[in-house]
């Protein structure tokens, strides 16, 4: 499979990309290389070879789930300029 300079131009209009007449040789040879990468992919002879999700069926050790962080609202709140029952107290916005 392979790209033409004419179906670079088309497709790039289509996807409203501004395709200027020196980029269009060096990008076509770029796709059909690419497209040439795909083909050698496709003419593998695949069978007998299970699909796999990734190369090594290992489980991952996970860390304790465990609160790490400390609460420090209390010290936020004594350097806060007002503040009243563990809220901030903001002075309105709108009147």
């Amino acid at each position: 499979m392979s790209v033409t300079t004419s179906q670079l131009s088309e497709v790039a209009t289509l996807a409203r990309l501004q395709l200027e007449a020196e980029q269009a040789e060096p990008v076509t040879h770029a796709i059909n290389q690419i497209l040439g990468l795909v083909d050698q992919l496709q003419a593998l002879d695949l069978q007998g070879v299970t699909p796999m999700a990734h190369p090594r069926d290992e489980v991952q050790r996970l860390r304790v789930d465990a609160v790490t962080e400390t609460n420090h609202r209390e010290a936020f709140q004594a350097i806060a300029p007002a503040a009243e029952e563990g809220l901030y107290v903001v002075p309105p916005v709108i009147e």
